[in-house]
């Protein structure tokens, strides 16, 4: 008999799928893609503009496209888009056979529109229509940031039958802001007697970069005392915020998605939004490197991680139902951070990370349009 690995275990098990957090046309024309569905039983892929200038800029393997989309006259975005669009119809064809045999819960593949729009709502509502369109597969999910611009939009294009997923979610408000809004997509859909059985979202909440902007706080405080007693109380927040955080945020789904307001939307085939967990390698090289999963797995979560955390906790994940563990010492250590003797402000902090959040994503985005156009010229006089 085989032994289930760590990851398999983790969604037969415990519930929680596992996406990966990585996408290039080399891992889908070598077939590593479909061999980690089978190996790994990866059952979901998120992308980003980081990631795909990671993958595109320096790539040999996009240059014949380049060179058709100048023949054919097409501006540098559009390029970009048809060198995108068709890794991301690729990847979607690959993760079909997930999608069917999930019922539509699982193999879904994430875009996320422009980053520079992050605080246009019209903007992403007419970029994720359209992003929908032209890539016309049924698991496709169009990313939007949960800003306050983000999430009128989420609510108008759930309302338009589209999946999405709602990311760089890092407070608990503003996931149940997300939860909210993607519920009053539905509604607004049925109020037009359309069908919502075959939309699907998740939240995209935020980890360990919580952690790290808390902890170099908590490390200068350290630094700024010689009292003991203070240091053990800040050093033993370290590295327990991100994960307390998302635990209460956990408690707020199983209360949104257990109350009234659900309860009259189900029974006409609406799936529930589950909360992904994101941004999940670890950081500090004194923090176990599968930290953010094995301390949050639970039943109806995603937790998307980048091929390394996926080979780690392969080999050493310790699975088990931990989501809804020690809630009163989550509960505990979120207060702490308003003691007279922490003093650090979580929505300060959420707020920051929002920002800064919304800057990683616009900078490779710019940085890779600005590859793409060197490319162009490099290819222009051979195309």
């Amino acid at each position: 008999m085989t032994i289930a690995n760590p990851i398999q275990r983790i969604f037969e098990d415990y519930g929680q799928s596992i996406w990966m957090d990585n996408l290039s046309r080399d891992l889908i024309q070598s077939g590593q893609l479909k061999e980690l569905i089978t190996s790994r039983n990866i059952s979901g892929i998120t992308s980003n503009p980081a990631i795909f200038e990671k993958a595109i800029a320096g790539n040999a393997i996009y240059d014949a496209d380049i060179a058709a989309g100048i023949k054919a006259g097409k501006s540098i975005t559009e390029i970009y888009e048809a060198l995108v669009f068709e890794d991301i119809r690729a990847a979607c064809d690959v993760f079909e056979s997930v999608y069917e045999s999930t019922g539509g819960k699982d193999g879904y593949v994430s875009i996320e529109v422009p980053p520079t729009i992050a605080e246009d709502t019209e903007a992403t509502i007419r970029e994720a229509l359209r992003y929908a369109a032209a890539i016309d597969r049924p698991n496709v999910m169009i990313k939007i940031p949960g800003t306050a611009a983000g999430l009128p939009a989420v609510t108008a294009v759930i309302a338009a039958g589209i999946s999405v997923n709602v990311t760089l979610l890092f407070s608990v408000q503003s996931y149940i802001e997300t939860a909210w809004a993607y519920i009053a997509g539905l509604e607004q859909r049925l109020a037009t007697g359309e069908p919502i059985d075959k939309i699907a979202s998740v939240a995209s909440f935020f980890l360990s970069r919580i952690d790290s902007n808390i902890d170099d706080r908590l490390d200068a405080k350290i630094a700024a005392t010689a009292d003991p007693a203070q240091q053990a109380k800040l050093k033993g927040l370290k590295g327990k915020v991100a994960i307390a955080n998302a635990k209460i945020a956990y408690q707020r789904y199983k209360e949104i998605f257990g109350g009234n307001r659900w309860g009259a939307i189900a029974p006409q085939g609406a799936t529930i939004q589950r909360l992904l967990w994101a941004s999940t390698s670890t950081k500090n090289p004194e923090y176990s490197d599968v930290m953010y999963v094995d301390e949050l797995v639970g039943p109806d979560t995603v937790n998307t991680l980048p091929p390394n955390t996926i080979e780690a906790c392969a080999d050493h994940c310790n699975p088990a139902n931990r989501i809804e563990s020690d809630l009163e010492a989550a509960q505990a250590q979120l207060a702490s951070l308003a003691d007279p003797d922490v003093a650090i402000d979580l929505d300060t902090v959420m707020a920051e990370l929002l920002k800064e959040g919304i800057d990683k994503f616009v900078k490779p985005f710019e940085s890779l349009m600005a590859s793409l156009e060197a490319k162009v010229q490099h290819l222009a006089p051979v195309a």
